[in-house]
């Protein structure tokens, strides 16, 4: 069907949908209408019915809920000569206007979401584009950001015609030589002199600039000046890519000559705030998932995709078009491509996920990025008014007016909390309706809208959830929105933190207006059964009301819960192993022990192992062993890659035993082998994902998150209130007094004459002569006595340290146990390179690509020390780690449960 034939086909549709909306009919024809409605709707999900019957489905639906907004605006509004009912009616019937149109506005953004076909890369290889990969990095630190960098080394692309870029604004010229803080200073020399350090051995360029200006953008357009790959990739800090990353999106560039963008999902490794403290993580989609799956598919329908800031492939002539990435706003990624699309450009989205990254550890942080966001789409919404930008298409206008515009929630969501109680507590009549009439229009309504949301998005956003969501984030991002509006211009880019730890159980400080949230929503329900059970049988609406408060006490129950933290003391989530069939020996002594990897972390890896009797684990418990990658369990089979580990904690699973290790002090190298153990491909981060996209019923969803309140209500009451208790203590705790020092007037000499010297050989008649002229002692204190007095007579000594005792079973070992092994070196040659440092650094592979097989040799001799850095400033008296030869530590490490 042609554009012209679709337009006109779906404005008959909306007329007659108009019709229907507006039609008089008694109360009675209304609600078995709306009932028969509801249960075709019903019918259509249960039988999963597709194709036309989608669109019947959401026809329905628009009609029952904009019956409902008709009768809405014509029954129900308040009169105006009471202002008392008029003002907070007019407030709650905005709301529900706000949250209408959103609703449709999405339903038409999202109604019938594509799934692009694969375009794989073509042609011959000479003829690739080349690609820079910009990884921008402010405050992360190496053991996140090494994996990362090392996963974008491992990319499966022709090496010369990959570079990877690590742009380090934490160690700008600025903050290196001219900040006021000589701490930061201090700082900011020694990340660059590690991270440079690093990123040679690695094998990337190291860039930074004079000054940190513009935050992000400003750094990635600093790098674009230096650098001329035809494709700009771009990752955060905490990404890291699979190694087919570049294999499935450059073909796409090649297809569309237009194309500026292809924009992949953000897959998390960890649970949001939320996610953690309600305990839903490995049982429910994560929030994320309906923007990634469902909505950036809807936007690709109609060219609006848009730039996520990371996890993106982008094309540099259409950046230098339009000066490179976008600075005016705090999110450089939607203004870059709200520009692009403006002057042209396409866009295409790939939901395969192909990256791995990490969320906000803490409610605080959390609330710290939402509310960048936030500020950030409002500042594009008013500077750059893309629902009136020329050569924005006007289904484009729609999709960015749908994400910017859905920033207002926290307005609408809020009043939807509070307006129960001006009819309970106030006996205010905001909502002119009878029970009938509520039965007819808004039941149904609430009822239709909750079911087209869940049969748009219910593999990947359960019942209820979004309510939840949004009630968490209201109260802090009402602050943003009124930020925003009074000045433009002013808010500035904070970096979120990630891969944070907590030692303990605690209640947020961002929660408290949760608290009283709460405490108020409970008054009113209170309230409302006192009522009920005075005026029962004479206000039937106050059920309806009453029921509706009750409904929000729930939400925001468990809304404790989400800001109540729980205790996080793993600081890098684990992830299944994927890979192919790599075994890891363990080498104790002269002995070699094989298991399986059962899962990997960004700080070590647990295996599976056998367990034997001449095993001796527990002797090696927080030692620095040996762990190599083989295939196969005979001596000559090779040795893909050998880390130096330390054993931190062993796990009986019957037969067998967990062994968890943690990586020491791991190279460039080890970070490279890590990588390809973590990210293979992207079917592993795939399968990783689907896991977690569970489709349930409304009333499944309903039941279970009510369970949740229940239980989450209390676990947050009981933190609060210890949290309120310590505080209490500490606000009224009596200051401690010391006690009043007496001081005692020295007696008057008239004169003292210096006592003669007492050596050595003076020492014992004095102390004889002393013991006679005192009283007698006891027999005790004349042996304290004459100990203390002995020991002024004595000359001191120096002391002398006492000799450090190797603790290792490997400290009298030869030098072969020494040494750390290279990729692809059979174990009979471990011994041959020892003390020297590794110059370059082959490719490891796991499952070695055809092209990189040809390359190897010369790979492995190409002298990474010629790799250009940019503003590079060695700090004096300063030797990284990374410089120095890896030697397995003989000495005792620290026995501590360090958690992976």
């Amino acid at each position: 069907m042609s554009k012209k034939m679709t337009s006109v086909t779906w404005s008959v549709v909306a007329v007659m949908i108009l019709i229907v909306i507006i039609q008089p009919v008694g109360l009675q024809a209304q609600f078995f209408s709306a009932l028969v409605g509801v249960a075709i709707m019903g019918l259509i999900k249960t039988l999963r019915l597709k194709g036309v019957w989608r669109q019947m489905f959401l026809v329905i639906g628009t009609v029952v809920v904009f019956r409902y907004l008709y009768w809405r605006v014509t029954s129900t509004l308040p009169p105006v000569s009471e202002p008392w009912n008029f003002v907070p009616g007019i407030l709650l019937f905005m709301a529900e206007l706000y949250s209408i149109s959103m609703l449709a506005i999405n339903m038409v953004v999202v109604a019938d979401p594509i799934h692009r076909e694969k375009v794989a890369i073509s042609g011959d290889q000479k003829d690739w584009p080349t690609v820079d990969i910009f990884v921008p990095t402010y405050n992360e630190d190496l053991m996140i950001l090494g994996v990362t960098l090392a996963a974008a080394r491992n990319l499966d692309y022709p090496t010369d015609k990959l570079n990877v870029f690590l742009l380090d604004d934490g160690g700008t010229d600025f903050r290196c030589f001219h900040h006021a803080s000589e701490k930061v200073r201090e700082g900011a020399k020694a990340r660059r002199a590690e991270f440079s350090a690093f990123a040679k051995e690695l094998g990337i360029t190291y860039l930074t600039r004079a000054r940190n200006e513009h935050a992000k953008a400003g750094n990635m357009n600093e790098a674009l000046k230096t650098t001329k790959g035809e494709i700009v990739v771009v990752f955060d800090a905490d990404h890291a890519p699979s190694r087919d990353f570049l294999k499935k999106t450059i073909g796409y560039f090649q297809a569309d000559p237009k194309l500026f963008l292809v924009q992949t999902p953000h897959q998390f490794l960890n649970p949001d705030p939320v996610e953690k403290n309600i305990g839903s993580f490995d049982t429910m989609p994560s929030e994320n998932e309906m923007f990634y799956s469902i909505i950036q598919r809807g936007l690709d329908k109609w060219n609006g995709s848009f730039f996520c800031g990371s996890a993106a492939v982008l094309r540099r002539v259409a950046l230098n078009e339009v000066g490179g990435f976008a600075g005016i706003t705090i999110t450089e990624d939607c203004e870059t491509a709200v520009e692009l699309h403006s002057r042209g450009w396409n866009s295409a989205y790939v939901q395969d996920p192909m990256i791995a990254g990490f969320q906000p550890e803490t409610f605080t942080s959390f609330i710290g990025q939402r509310s960048r966001w936030c500020q950030g789409m409002l500042q594009i919404l008013i500077l750059k008014r893309p629902a009136f930008k020329r050569g924005l298409s006007m289904p484009q206008r729609l999709a960015y007016l749908s994400i910017m515009l859905n920033w207002l929630f926290p307005l609408s969501r809020f009043m939807f909390m509070i307006a129960p109680a001006f009819f309970i507590l106030f006996d205010l009549h905001i909502y002119n309706a009878s029970f009938d009439e509520f039965l007819a229009f808004t039941v149904f309504s609430l009822v239709a809208s909750t079911m087209m949301q869940n049969y748009i998005f219910g593999t990947v956003r359960w019942p209820w959830m979004s309510e939840l969501y949004e009630y968490v984030q209201s109260y802090h991002l009402s602050r943003a929105i009124f930020s925003v509006i009074l000045k433009p211009h002013s808010p500035s880019f904070n970096v979120t933190n990630k891969a944070e730890t907590l030692e303990e159980d605690f209640f947020s400080d961002s929660g408290w207006f949760h608290l009283i949230t709460f405490l108020f929503l409970l008054t009113t329900v209170i309230v409302g059964a006192w009522r009920l059970m005075q005026e029962s049988g004479t206000n039937e609406l106050l059920y309806v009301v009453g029921f509706w408060a009750l409904f929000n006490l729930i939400i925001a129950g468990l809304g404790l819960g989400a800001v109540a933290e729980k205790k996080q003391r793993r600081r890098h989530y684990r992830m299944p192993y994927a890979g192919g069939p790599v075994q890891a020996v363990l080498q104790i002594g002269d002995n070699r022990y094989f298991g399986s990897i059962k899962d990997i972390a960004i700080g070590g890896l647990c295996v599976d192992m056998p367990m034997t009797e001449n095993m001796p684990v527990e002797l090696v418990m927080g030692q620095t062993v040996k762990l190599s990658l083989v295939k196969g369990r005979r001596r000559e089979d090779r040795v893909l890659h050998t880390f130096n580990v330390d054993v931190r904690w062993s796990k009986p699973t019957g037969e067998n035993s967990d062994i968890g290790v943690e990586f020491h002090e791991p190279n460039a190298l080890d970070r490279r082998a890590q990588a390809l153990l973590m990210f293979p491909n992207s079917e592993a981060l795939a399968r990783y994902r689907a896991n977690r996209l569970k489709d349930i019923k409304v009333s499944q969803g309903t039941f279970t998150f009510i369970s949740w309140s229940l239980v989450q209500t209390l676990r947050g009451l009981k933190l609060a209130i210890a949290e309120v208790k310590k505080n209490v203590e500490k606000r009224f705790a009596p200051a401690k007094v010391e006690a009043p020092k007496i001081v005692v007037p020295a007696p008057q000499i008239a004169k003292v004459e210096a006592a003669p010297a007492l050596t050595a050989q003076t020492a014992r008649p004095a102390l004889a002569a002393e013991q006679q002229a005192l009283p007698q002692q006891t027999t005790a204190q004349q042996a304290s006595a004459q100990q203390a007095n002995a020991q002024k007579a004595i000359p001191s000594m120096p002391s002398v340290p006492m000799p450090q005792i190797p603790l290792s079973p490997f400290a009298t070992g030869n030098q072969a146990t020494m040494v750390q092994a290279t990729p692809m070196q059979p174990i009979s040659q471990m011994g041959e390179q020892t003390g020297q440092l590794r110059q370059s650094i082959p490719t490891p592979s796991l499952a070695p690509q055809s092209h990189e097989l040809a390359h190897l040799t010369q790979a492995a001799r190409k002298n990474t020390s010629s790799l250009p850095v940019a503003r590079q400033v060695p700090v004096s008296g300063s030797t990284p780690s990374q410089l120095r030869p890896r030697e397995l530590h003989t000495t005792a490490a620290p026995s501590r449960e360090v958690p992976l």
